[in-house]
């Protein structure tokens, strides 16, 4: 897939600033309410033509109830949905399900457990003749890489996998504007979560479908689509390509929401941040002074010799990597503006041999920093 490809976004809206008049999808000022309670507040989205883009956020922030409002499921309280050149829902405008022209995949795939593939995969191509449909079937078959003797089987003869590109073939079918993935990979093991996430991805990508994949994991977010919208609090706090969000995220928040993140007591000077890992360059740094630190676990190296210094406390073998707690070790030429207390903290390596318990080791930051005030 063309996933992290910077130069297929176009300019992203940050949040606040309303659509954009390109875009195939455009959600601005959407907000919605249940039994008096506000669940999303002033919600800006545009997601370009054939672009994917996750919207991800913990249980409660409101990423399901902006995808049931894009589907029509629900309506907003204020604001708009524009889909292609057509208002679907806001003042005086509201569209039906059946006519929005979207495909939704849940996290259970939804089939018909009583028909076979064929079936459920034709299910609404009433429209066209019997050959006709059984052409179309075995495309979508061949475009989710499915063999066609599956096309008789139920789908509980089927894998989990297996189900859900059934379930995104049956969603493809009538060529919709949009797709809508809630939760689609959710209950499918590690290794085959993985798979079906590839390849559903790819099956987008080459159908050219524009794209929503609602999800609370973060790994999933960034490795399937070329933008990540980040929600809390029933707010869009974050939007932007997987790298840039990853690696310059909009606060703290955001950081430690999307993957581990160290984050460090500082001295801001200039465009260098003073701290227990010696000095890290900022880029365009909000703040000066007293500021918080985050780095990312992978940006902060074994090397063989290095005045920054620390001794490991724990290490947790997870085959691949080991991830090390380790305790810094004060510094030299420590800053006297800093807190003087060596910190702990947790970094990632290839080599568990290196980062056992007692071991001392030297360390260098490779990288960028991002800071936060205090």
């Amino acid at each position: 897939m063309t996933a992290h490809n910077l130069g297929s976004l176009g300019a992203v809206p940050s949040p606040g600033t309303g659509p954009l008049p390109t875009a195939h999808l455009q959600v601005a000022g959407v907000t919605a309410s249940y039994g008096g309670h506000r669940v999303l507040h002033g919600v800006d989205l545009a997601v370009q033509s054939g672009g994917i883009t996750a919207v991800v956020g913990a249980s409660g922030s409101g990423k399901t109830t902006l995808l049931r409002i894009i589907a029509g499921f629900e309506r907003p309280d204020e604001g708009e949905v524009v889909l292609g050149s057509a208002t679907v829902a806001g003042p005086g405008a509201w569209v039906p399900v059946h006519r929005r022209d979207i495909g939704y995949v849940t996290q259970d795939g939804g089939l018909f457990p009583h028909l076979t593939v064929a079936r459920n995969i034709s299910f609404g191509l009433d429209d066209l003749g019997r050959t006709e449909r059984a052409r179309r079937v075995a495309e979508l078959l061949d475009l989710v890489s499915l063999p066609y003797d599956v096309a008789e089987r139920r789908p509980d003869q089927l894998s989990g996998g297996q189900q859900q590109r059934v379930a995104i073939a049956r969603a493809l079918a009538r060529e919709p504007e949009l797709m809508l993935l809630d939760e689609p990979f959710s209950a499918l093991d590690t290794g085959l979560r993985a798979a079906t996430r590839e390849a559903v991805a790819r099956i987008l990508t080459d159908a050219g479908t524009t794209t929503i994949l609602v999800t609370h994991d973060q790994s999933e977010a960034l490795s399937f689509a070329d933008q990540v919208a980040v929600m809390r609090d029933g707010r869009l706090v974050q939007t932007g390509h997987p790298f840039v969000v990853y690696t310059r995220p909009a606060d703290r928040g955001v950081a430690e929401f999307l993957g581990e993140a160290i984050v460090l007591d500082a001295w801001l000077d200039g465009s260098l941040a003073s701290c227990a890992l010696g000095y890290v360059p900022v880029r365009n740094p909000p703040a000066r002074g007293h500021v918080r630190l985050m780095l990312r676990p992978e940006q902060v190296q074994l090397v063989a010799d290095s005045p920054i210094r620390a001794t490991v406390e724990k290490g947790v073998y997870f085959g691949s990597e080991t991830s090390a707690r380790i305790r810094l070790e004060p510094r030299a030429d420590a800053d006297p503006r800093l807190d003087p207390e060596p910190p702990l903290i947790t970094i990632r390596h290839a080599n568990a041999a290196l980062t056992r318990p007692g071991q001392r080791i030297a360390l260098r930051v490779v990288g960028e920093g991002v800071v936060f005030p205090a």
